[in-house]
């Protein structure tokens, strides 16, 4: 009886992997999905003595798997992936044991193990890159199955109002940048607190920094925007981030635009935009926009108002506006006003009173598309994860599943977590 050896089987591998390679040298779409080409590029923290499994092996698996209801944790993310086929282990240059005649899934401590060694920024930037490849077209957006389930809530919801609250023409791509605390995270420099800029109309993040406290967002604030391709943008931000360097940064390296906000950390601004914008609705009719909204139990109005400003005002400023929120109950009676001011480097030929309303409504998307979706369909603050990357990393997957399901159509993400079942179909999202 002829003896077999494990020799032909290995060395047959190895020849796979070398054209493997070699294939996605030269076209990484042929072979693999641009996530996997992006996530290839990330660094491996770890020797090369003992090292038993690729990093993209791991970090694809870990991104599949954070699409599928459930898998929020490492435990849950290994147990999922350890079903994976041996057709896709094959196609995601999985490890190959000779001696079974099959591709071997890393082990739970192997997972966690990476993910609290990984270079947050690096993934950070894989992950925003691919989303961004995506949005420009240059790489093809993801593609869930078909489902028998019900039409979701959000997309008829989403339906009526592109008819009743039709965009301003001539709006500028913007982005949102806002931080959120993960809780119970603990790092030799503090919390982990997560700067993030995300896309106002797709809702998906473009780029993600870590700061110790939301006292440091401001530290981070320039390698974030550095690291987006922004010219041309309008960037979104609070009160904490209005700062002149921030101003000279977006209009003059970033070849951006910015609405900010004036609170009392700048107050000459803040004055002067009050002695420009002070005057009667009368006075201001041709210079303001009103924009009204009824749902979740509630209606608003806003009201904008604009006016002139120059550069001796703020850098590169060339408005300033006035938003006045009445809100109420669904009865119309109103029981809540606020007045905010802001300033923004477009002109008037840019943006009218109707834009900047439009800009400054959907830079709370970063509240209600990014944080609240990560808290509650993920949740993110029940996390046992507490130190060194993991935290971070977890919430980066996390941000590329969200970003998937929106750049796929889907506006749940719950509902469309739920309907994502077959792991085949998991990878196809990606083209795996």
């Amino acid at each position: 009886m002829p003896i077999s050896s494990p020799i032909s089987p290995v060395v047959d591998h190895l020849a796979d992997l070398a054209l493997w390679e070699a294939e996605l040298a030269s076209d990484p779409q042929a072979v693999a999905s641009s996530l996997a080409h992006r996530l290839a590029q990330v660094p491996d923290p770890r020797g090369v003595r003992g090292r038993r499994h690729r990093l993209v092996v791991i970090l694809v698996l870990a991104a599949c798997a954070t699409l599928v209801v459930g898998n929020d944790s490492v435990a849950a993310i290994w147990q999922w992936a350890a079903g994976a086929s041996q057709d896709v282990l094959a196609r995601i240059g999985a490890r190959y044991d000779a001696l079974t005649g099959r591709y071997l899934v890393p082990s739970e401590r192997t997972f966690r193990r990476v993910l609290t060694s990984l270079d947050g920024d690096a993934l950070d930037h894989a992950v925003g890159g691919y989303v961004t490849d995506v949005i420009r077209g240059v790489s093809p957006a993801p593609v869930l199955p078909a489902t028998a389930s019900p039409v979701e809530r959000e997309q008829r919801r989403a339906a009526v109002r592109a008819v009743t609250h039709p965009v301003p023409a001539g709006l500028l791509p913007a982005a949102a940048i806002d931080g959120k605390l993960l809780h119970g995270t603990v790092t030799t420099t503090g919390r982990v607190f997560l700067v993030a800029a995300i896309d106002h109309r797709t809702g998906t993040v473009l780029g993600q920094r870590q700061v110790a406290d939301k006292r440091g967002e401001n530290t981070v604030i320039e390698p974030l925007l550095s690291g987006l391709d922004a010219a041309g943008m309008v960037l979104t931000l609070d009160a904490l981030h209005t700062t002149k360097k921030t101003a000279r940064l977006i209009t003059g390296d970033l070849h951006a635009h910015y609405v900010l906000i004036l609170k009392a950390n700048q107050p000459l601004a803040l004055r002067a935009a009050q002695a420009l914008l002070s005057g009667t609705d009368t006075e201001f009719a041709d210079y303001t926009g009103i924009d009204t909204d009824r749902g979740h139990g509630r209606t608003e109005r806003r009201i904008l108002r604009v006016a002139p400003a120059d550069d001796a005002l703020f850098p590169a400023a060339r408005q300033v506006f006035r938003l006045r929120r009445d809100t109420g109950g669904l009865d119309n009676v109103r029981t809540r006003k606020e007045i905010v001011y802001g300033i923004t480097s477009m002109p008037t030929d840019l943006a009218g009173p109707a834009h900047l309303n439009h800009y400054a409504r959907e830079h709370w998307c970063v509240e209600n598309r990014l944080h609240w979706v990560r808290d509650v369909t993920f949740r993110e603050d029940n996390s046992q994860l507490r130190t060194r990357s993991a935290p971070r990393a977890l919430a980066t997957f996390r941000n590329l599943a969200i970003g998937t399901y929106r750049l796929a159509g889907r506006a749940n993400i719950a509902h469309a977590r739920r309907d994502l079942h077959n792991r085949t179909d998991v990878f196809a999202v990606y083209g795996i």
